[in-house]
């Protein structure tokens, strides 16, 4: 994965997850999906969050695959901002 110049200065989280929603202006819902073991029992979970992630020229839509990157707070909820559409939905 190519470092951009932003990602080597700051070292900010970077994750990846599908959006779930695009009905905001400027504004998307992504979904994070994880896998945790249980730790008395071992049985692997299914985990998920959602984060609200700054979409500045609204590219991205329901269902494309993305990389996302921490940054300032934007407003309440927004922690995060789009860096790139992996691949787009079918």
């Amino acid at each position: 994965m190519p470092e951009t110049p932003q990602e080597l200065v700051a070292r900010r989280k970077v994750r990846q997850g599908v959006v779930v929603s695009d009905a905001r202006d400027k504004t998307v819902t992504v979904r994070i999906d994880g896998q945790t073991s249980h730790p008395m029992y071992k049985k692997t979970l299914r985990r998920s969050h959602k984060l609200h992630v700054h979409d500045e020229r609204n590219e991205a839509g329901v269902g494309d695959l993305v990389r996302i990157i921490e940054t300032r707070p934007l407003s309440k909820q927004k922690r995060w901002r789009l860096a790139e559409i992996i691949e787009r939905a079918k």
